[in-house]
């Protein structure tokens, strides 16, 4: 297996800048970032991440900054961080001034050329730090970054919080995206389970789209699908790859499946009460109770409702049983897709007290 790696800044990132002269040049000056050492620990010891340090440090060695000078705090930083088992597999210092555009010095990349092999995975790996040379030397790395400060959009997180980098990092979004292409459909879906329910929806049939935002808004699912079907024929091949290729977008987020609750369910709208009961356990099965009496919402057609589900928990492998009554027939499949939506943000929820476990007596889901 390809080693993953988080190249870590130094000052800003695990001991505080001084503000002044931005030189950490004696033991006085040492301050590590709150909760850093703690964090650190947690992700040296619960990750596979590989932890290596790559720091500027300006004019090293010269009389504006003598190393006898820099490395009794560094040196005390790194005996301080291996007694809580955090231990650097390298520390790459690049000595040069601003001004100098060496190529060793970040965000160039010359100091990390060893990464560049089939030994590392750096698409899976990421750059720490406070500086927006960080994110860039995460590009040049062909890595992701995360920034110490203030929201950046290049970054994959922005905090000031170590608490944060820990969890993103133990507990990465579930993400995924999908593609499906065929003579009838031009599918592209991205989802993120972990989100806040934004959704950018557009399949061509409004009122599929309506249904397809109640998934992402009620599930707390970021949510968007381009959908380019043959509508000009009929609304069938649109439905049809769409839930297909939903169901596999939910079964590539959710990944080894390892924490979820695994099940969820009752939702009231108005005059209906539609029931949707959920069990992502590996095997596809759906089981539907619901009758409508015209034949189209919008400009969907009622006889794809049922064959959306299964589609749906064909690709997804899940068991999906669904069961609706009441008079209004938008108020009827609208409950639906809101209880399915609700049914999957149970199942998928992370149980705290059994992160790695899976939820299962046989071992596999």
């Amino acid at each position: 297996m390809k080693k993953k790696v988080l190249f870590i800044d130094r000052d800003g990132t695990i001991i505080k800048e001084p503000p002044t002269d931005f030189q950490v040049d004696s033991l006085e000056k040492l301050e590590f970032v709150p909760k850093a050492i703690s964090n650190l620990r947690k992700i040296a010891e619960e990750t596979d991440y590989e932890l290596v340090m790559v720091t500027n440090q300006d004019g090293l060695g010269t009389d504006s900054f003598p190393e006898k000078d820099f490395w009794p705090a560094q040196y005390k930083m790194l005996k301080t961080l291996e007694q809580e088992n955090v231990i650097f597999k390298a520390i790459h210092i690049d000595k040069s001034f601003e001004h100098e555009n060496l190529p060793t010095r970040k965000p160039r990349i010359g100091l990390l050329q060893n990464y560049f092999s089939d030994e590392y995975d750096l698409a899976s790996s990421y750059v720490i730090g406070d500086r927006l040379t960080d994110i860039q030397l995460a590009k040049n790395l062909g890595a992701k970054a995360i920034f110490i400060g203030e929201n950046q959009d290049d970054a994959e997180l922005s905090t000031q919080d170590w608490d944060e980098i820990y969890r993103f990092l133990k507990f990465p979004p579930r993400v995924a995206e999908v593609k499906r292409t065929t003579s009838e459909t031009d599918i592209y879906i991205k989802l993120n389970l972990d989100g806040s329910g934004k959704c950018k929806i557009s399949t061509g049939l409004h009122f599929f789209d309506h249904m397809l935002e109640q998934l992402g808004k009620h599930g707390s699912t970021d949510l968007e699908i381009q959908v380019k079907g043959d509508l000009q024929i009929d609304e069938h091949h649109t439905i049809e790859d769409t839930a297909l290729a939903l169901g596999e977008a939910y079964l590539k987020a959710l990944g080894d499946k390892k924490g979820i609750y695994r099940y969820g369910f009752l939702l009231p709208m108005d005059d209906v009460l539609a029931q949707v009961a959920i069990d992502f356990g590996g095997r596809p099965w759906c089981v539907w109770d619901a009758k409508f009496n015209r034949e189209k919402i919008g400009e969907m057609p009622t006889e794809m409702f049922y064959h959306f589900f299964k589609s749906f928990s064909d690709t997804a492998k899940c068991n999906l049983n669904i069961k609706a009554e009441g008079e209004n027939e938008h108020h009827k499949i609208e409950a639906i897709f809101k209880g399915l939506a609700r049914a999957i943000k149970m199942a998928v929820q992370k149980d705290p007290k059994n992160l790695d476990q899976l939820p299962s007596t046989k071992g596999v889901l």
